[in-house]
């Protein structure tokens, strides 16, 4: 593994390069946006955006898929205040925390209509199940329901605009010729769904019609119908930091006991599962959540590298033992069988198994990591 020498992102992380200085896409795409972008032109794109979708005069103005989180409530407060009248659509997690419905109920609150989708649980567990198996990974049947479900229902009811939030090609990867929009593409390369659509899960177990969900329209279906579906972070500069200071002047709670899963206690806090998403990066490309964001704190000027590797150091080992244990009884397996079927995605080309038989990544960030 190679280490950016900026931040503390590796090589492995897919999407992530490093050119000839050491130093990874994201941070140079980060350290030369701001001069390579116009953000009040950008601003002022949003405002045109905003007043022609007002101008066609439907039922709402715009779909906003949001979860309750900080960047969601940052979309909603940001689209009424720009005089749009949301309708917001949540695709309900099986892990839904108490804090995570209340964050919800708050944004709601706010003044938008919402549909709460929640799929089949017996379909889920085989989809969840399916997701571990073939790809080492929990998370494509949340990011297929996530990314489709606003759409068909944008779609259904003819809502011209759809607001996400950040674009995450951009922020974690660096990737800045990625599209501005979200389209089928865009969810194929960056959307974590390995390339996949519902139509890849289609099977004996999953037939077509159980996965309905997690169908959405097609780019073509869309545009006919002149649907657009744009990131705000696009048009608005986006930092974790500043959309959990606008969320919490409107209402919305952080942790109180810290973070879930990360650094932050404002992300990552309305789902018991995605703890496991998360965490399964650690065997398949030996790095975690909370790389990810101390890499965004060093981009944002709040830390220092050495800081953040401290930081790491600090934290050890992450492994969410008690949200496996809530997934594992979700899907109906014992923990033992999880961490079994994890163990077969652990990457030779990243871990090395000492004679001990403790399994341990040479050159690792932290030179006194307490492998275990």
């Amino acid at each position: 593994m190679n280490w950016c020498t900026r931040c503390v992102l590796p090589d492995t992380r897919p999407g992530i390069v490093l050119d000839a200085a050491g130093v990874c896409s994201a941070c140079r795409a980060h350290g030369t946006r701001d001069e390579a972008v116009d953000w009040a032109a950008r601003a002022a794109a949003f405002g045109e955006l905003v007043e022609r979708t007002r101008a066609l005069d439907r039922r709402w103005d715009c779909v906003i898929p949001v979860s309750g989180g900080k960047d969601s409530t940052w979309q909603v407060v940001t689209c009424l205040e720009h005089g749009l009248h949301p309708l917001a659509v949540t695709w309900r997690t099986p892990g839904r925390t108490p804090l995570g419905q209340q964050n919800l109920d708050n944004l709601i609150s706010l003044g938008v209509d919402h549909v709460d989708f929640t799929c089949s649980p017996l379909v889920e567990r085989r989809f969840l199940l399916a997701s571990l198996d073939r790809f080492g990974t929990t998370a494509i049947p949340m990011h297929l329901a996530l990314f489709n479900v606003p759409l068909t229902v944008a779609a259904r009811y003819d809502v011209p605009l759809v607001v996400w939030g950040e674009n995450s090609a951009a922020e974690y990867v660096g990737d800045t010729a990625a599209t501005h929009r979200l389209d089928a593409e865009w969810v194929r390369r960056y959307g974590a769904v390995h390339g996949t659509t519902a139509a890849d899960w289609v099977s004996d177990e999953l037939t077509e019609r159980d996965l309905a969900p997690y169908f959405g329209p097609t780019d073509a279906e869309l545009e006919a119908k002149g649907i657009e579906a744009v990131f705000l972070g696009e048009y608005l500069r986006w930092d974790p930091e500043m959309t959990a200071r606008v969320a919490a002047e409107h209402g919305f709670r952080a942790r109180d006991e810290g973070p879930r899963t990360g650094v932050y206690a404002h992300a990552d806090i309305d789902d018991d599962f995605i703890s496991i998403h998360h965490h399964l990066k650690w065997p398949k490309f030996g790095f975690t959540r909370s790389f990810d964001n101390l890499s965004l704190e060093i981009r944002n000027g709040r830390l220092t590298r050495d800081e953040a590797i401290a930081r790491l150091r600090e934290l050890g080992d992450e492994t969410p033992y008690d949200d496996i244990a809530k997934f594992s009884a979700y899907v109906g397996i014992g923990t033992d069988d999880f961490f079994a079927r994890a163990e077969r995605w652990r990457n030779p080309d990243v871990w090395t198994r000492r004679d001990d038989g403790v399994w341990t990544i040479e050159g690792f960030l932290v030179d006194d990591w307490p492998w275990s």
